[in-house]
């Protein structure tokens, strides 16, 4: 008897401490089936996704409910990232997000309006105190949309700690159908250092992945010798979806000892950035495909745990090791992959081509600057991971700074002395980092200070001097000139800018200023006649627009409304 209540004790202990985030607190965010288009922490460029993207069927408009008692402690309202959002802060110290809104429950609606008008913006942040907007479980606070960087209709929902960490709203009961296990599309191994070696080569390989009915996998056979690691393409679906979602958790065993772990429990957005250290950098820039080292390089990831000796291997000489991979989802559905390595000692190995030694060599400890004619570029400490020798050149106005194969931490700046321009011509003038075959200008956000630009950015890559002298444009859609408008809900425009984009733009009705919400995927400008600051008959309509180096637009007509 005694023997089976420590058993139920020690069973019971495991269990809370596997489960110990309230599992009947939180309610799901929407009244349909919940299926997935993101998973928590799944690979996102520059980021790791910090939330449960849900479908809304293809289309805007599901209400959107309140998970649990609490208070709107956060509003925001942009032109991109999660365009309209709302924050709830509830009594057990969590947070719940709400994001890609189309528009808020009547009662908040009114409250942003309210502000927005005052502040004569668009876009806004507030913050309520906790008697200004309080709400119940279940309550609806907004309507799912697409607003901001969504790429189609969902709602974006997270769920945050006190400190204001993100975590996978999973822990807490949100739930969805899921029976299928991962998939492992493939595996490289890399030798590390120069000493290193697999199959007679000091390069990375990817290794032939051979797939078993049960769906783990082996992996061709290795010879090795020295300090190796592995990396792995991944993803996870559900049974209702066929999107390619992020892992929930990837382990690594050698001869049956644990020897590292990725755990997509929960992250901070200050460490967010360090993805780019986690994949291979170099072959998703130019392969488009996320290799997840199992390894660790310097990174400070909270994800890392159980790690031994980084995740790295050391194979000696006559020697036979097993090497197995678990990738699992949330609902514990897991794939293996297995791979034998030989270890094996030679004389003569083919060697990796050497990097490219250059003039310039950046040590990552140290603030190096860099200048060429009228063209410097100033990289702080700890800009980067790694040493390294930059490719850096100027021709003309076009700087050549290396290839962007190399992640950043943070950012760097680089900067054109344009003194020689005319004071007409300096004014037109914008930093543009050059994308693609065709070399186009995209513009990167430029500063002036005298006759010196100035641009931050954490990508390295080619940039050049570029010139904007076109006007934005501004078309009516849904109305012309003279046109009564009494039986319309929307006044809307389209706006453009080919060159350098749009910097802002205001619009007033009879010389006031007026709410118009700007789409940037669609680029229009819509006004809600509901919001009642509209009440003549004639309507004298002005819309300025400004791109970002200050050339500008006007459009004015006149409408009638009853």
């Amino acid at each position: 008897m005694r023997l089976i209540l420590i058993l139920f004790l020690s069973l019971s202990t495991i269990s809370i401490a596997q489960n110990n985030y309230p599992q009947d607190y939180f309610r799901s965010p929407l009244d349909v089936t919940l299926i997935l288009s993101g998973t928590f922490a799944e690979l996102r460029s520059n980021h790791f996704h910090s939330g449960l993207d849900i479908k809304t069927q293809q289309r805007v408009g599901l209400n959107v409910y309140a998970s649990a008692n609490g208070f709107v402690s956060r509003i925001k309202v942009s032109h991109y990232g999660y365009g309209k959002a709302l924050y709830i802060t509830h009594p057990n110290g969590y947070t719940t997000v709400y994001a890609h809104l189309n528009k808020f429950s009547p009662e908040i609606e009114a409250y942003v309006k309210k502000h927005q008008y005052e502040k004569e913006s668009f876009e806004i942040e507030l913050f309520p105190n906790a008697e200004d907007l309080k709400i119940d479980k279940g309550t609806v606070v907004a309507l799912s949309g697409n607003t901001g960087g969504s790429g189609g209709p969902h709602l974006h929902f997270e769920i945050r700690d006190k400190a204001e960490r993100p975590m996978n709203p999973m822990l807490f009961g949100i739930d969805t159908e899921d029976s299928i296990n991962p998939l492992i599309s493939s595996i490289y191994v890399y030798p590390i250092g120069e000493d290193s070696y697999i199959n007679k080569t000091n390069a990375k390989k990817k290794l032939r992945l051979i797939p078993l009915k049960n769906g783990d996998y082996t992996v061709e056979n290795i010879e090795a010798y020295g300090k190796i690691g592995f990396g792995i393409e991944t993803i996870d679906r559900q049974n209702l979806a066929a999107n390619k979602n992020g892992v929930y958790n990837i382990q690594t065993f050698v001869n049956g000892n644990k020897n590292f772990e990725l755990d997509f429990k929960r992250f901070s957005f200050s460490e967010t950035k360090h993805i780019n250290r986690l994949i291979d950098y170099e072959h998703y820039k130019t392969k488009k495909k996320r290799i997840q080292k199992l390894f660790n390089q310097s990174n400070p990831l909270s994800l890392y745990k159980e790690v031994l000796n980084d995740g790295v291997l050391s194979i000696k000489d006559s020697t036979y090791s097993v090497y197995k991979i678990k990738v699992g989802d949330y609902k514990n559905n897991n794939t293996w992959a297995t791979i034998t390595i030989k270890g094996s000692k030679i004389d003569t190995i083919k060697a990796q081509p050497k990097n490219k030694t250059t003039p310039y060599f950046i040590n990552a400890n140290e603030t190096t600057n860099l200048k060429k004619g009228k063209v410097s570029v100033d990289f702080y400490k700890d800009t980067f991971y790694d040493n390294f020798y930059i490719d850096f050149d100027v021709k003309n106005d076009t700087l050549q700074l290396h290839k962007d194969i190399i992640p950043a931490k943070k950012s760097f700046t680089i900067s054109y002395d344009v003194s020689a321009y005319s004071d007409k011509d300096k004014s037109k003038l914008y930093i543009a980092r050059l994308l693609g075959y065709k070399k186009f200008p995209a513009y990167s956000s430029t500063k002036r200070k005298g006759n010196i630009l100035t641009t931050r950015t954490k990508t390295l890559g080619e940039f050049a001097l570029a010139t904007d002298t076109i006007r934005p444009s501004i078309i009516p859609i849904n109305f012309k000139k003279g046109q009564w408008l009494s039986n319309f809900k929307y006044l809307k425009l389209k706006i453009d800018d080919e060159d350098s984009g749009v910097s802002n733009y205001r619009a007033t009705v009879n010389g006031k200023w007026i709410l118009m919400e700007y789409d940037y995927k669609r680029k229009t400008l819509t006004h809600d006649f509901n919001d009642g600051c509209i009440t003549a008959t004639k309507n004298n309509l002005k819309v300025i627009v400004t791109d970002n180096v200050g050339n500008n637009s006007t459009f004015e007509t006149v409408f009638y409304r009853k």
